[in-house]
């Protein structure tokens, strides 16, 4: 054990005389999550602009409107009417509005067992949230309309008189739409943008320790240093162990840096303080087995810092470091859960929302375990493969 810690402390002092090493691992991902903070300041309460077009006229189309303006989406949502179709079309591509709904003719009329166009959302491609939200709620309130008419017709078949038809769709029409609320455990706690962005760059910039090792193996190979390590009574295991301790110890405190910076400079939040440390200790554990394969795989210096930086761009840019995990595409967010850093960032991102416990980190350490012992069974396959040739 004196050995490894010997070969990892050498390492390590190595690495702290070199200042680029200090700026890419402890520096810059502090700057950078600091600028993605102020540049996707979330700070501002969400808000929707939505327009009604109501060209029904009767109590279900009044009812929607109702819904729209009730006390839950006050402050949320904020309604304009408009008296056609086209108008409110040329608000949304205006701008005026999000998104504008659209209540048909003859809404109110199939209560009665008619039947009418179905109620539209007007959106726009800049305001995909806000109409979205239109969406949700006005499917919710025609689903309740479309039980209310259900109602009435079962009315009528249980005996009820034709000529009450009138009166029971009214009440029906305006009845409040009801509410449920299920616990899914994920709380309202908004995300912060820097407790997305602080342990994402953090995972950006820890990654480049991959080109690090790897090219500093290949340096002391050249050098002779490990030819004289191995001439010493220490055996090959121990140099390797030396080794991958030293990354880990580096990588770890890279990321820690910079959720510490995180959380007391810019106010960053996460639910759970031992699933922070859990989900970085498994990254750091992914480094150092990603940087195994980067040595196994290649033969020179030039070869081990190409190769690192493939891999770290592909890892980045599949994982979503650089762009929030819901705003990208559904193939992206498939990709993202090959990837270490994917992973990580679902647990940030729970733990950002205020989930705790194994809830928030319990999949995205399954991960990130998963794909650390799949690359370690990679990299000793080419090992292996590497002594028989």
């Amino acid at each position: 054990m004196r050995v490894v810690l010997a070969i990892a402390a050498k390492d390590l002092r190595q690495r702290l005389r070199d200042r680029s090493a200090w700026v890419i691992v402890f520096l810059a991902p502090v700057l950078i999550s600091a600028l993605m903070a102020l540049a996707f300041n979330n700070n501002d309460t969400f808000r929707a602009n939505l327009g009604v077009v109501d060209l029904d006229r009767g109590p279900a189309a009044a009812g929607l409107t109702r819904v729209l303006r009730s006390p839950e989406l006050r402050g949320t949502v904020h309604v304009r009417s408009y008296g056609a179709e086209a108008a409110a079309r040329r608000a949304v591509d205006a701008g005026d509005v999000h998104a504008a709904i659209v209540v048909p003719q003859g809404f109110t009329a199939s209560l009665h067992g008619g039947s009418a166009a179905p109620v539209r959302v007007l959106d726009s491609v800049d305001h995909g949230l806000q109409a979205q939200l239109a969406r949700a709620v006005t499917e919710s309130y025609v689903a309740q309309v479309n039980a209310d008419r259900l109602s009435v017709a079962t009315a009528v078949a249980a005996g009820a008189p034709r000529g009450d038809i009138p009166r029971l769709a009214a009440k029906a029409a305006l009845l409040r739409l009801p509410e449920q609320i299920r616990a899914q455990g994920l709380p309202d706690s908004p995300l912060k943008v820097i407790s997305y962005f602080g342990p994402s760059m953090g995972m950006f910039f820890v990654l480049f320790t991959v080109g690090f090792a790897a090219r500093g193996y290949f340096v002391e190979r050249q050098q002779g240093t490990l030819d004289r390590i191995a001439a010493a009574p220490v055996g090959r295991g121990a140099l390797l162990i030396g080794k991958s301790v030293s990354t880990f110890v580096y990588s770890l405190a890279g990321l820690a840096t910079v959720t510490l910076v995180s959380w007391l400079a810019f106010d960053a939040e996460w639910a759970d303080p031992l699933g922070v440390a859990a989900l970085s200790v498994a990254m750091a554990v992914s480094v150092v087995c990603l940087t195994a394969l980067v040595i196994a795989l290649v033969r020179t210096e030039q070869q081990a810092q190409g190769l690192a930086s493939i891999l770290v761009f592909a890892l980045v840019l599949l994982g979503g470091n650089f762009v929030f995990a819901s705003g990208t595409t559904p193939l992206i967010r498939r990709l993202a859960l090959f990837t270490p850093n994917g992973w990580a960032l679902r647990g940030f991102t729970d733990l950002g929302t205020g989930v705790r416990g194994w809830d928030a980190v319990g999949a995205p350490l399954l991960g990130i375990a998963a794909f650390s012992a799949a690359v370690t069974a990679v990299t000793v396959l080419l090992l292996r493969l590497r002594r028989t040739s």
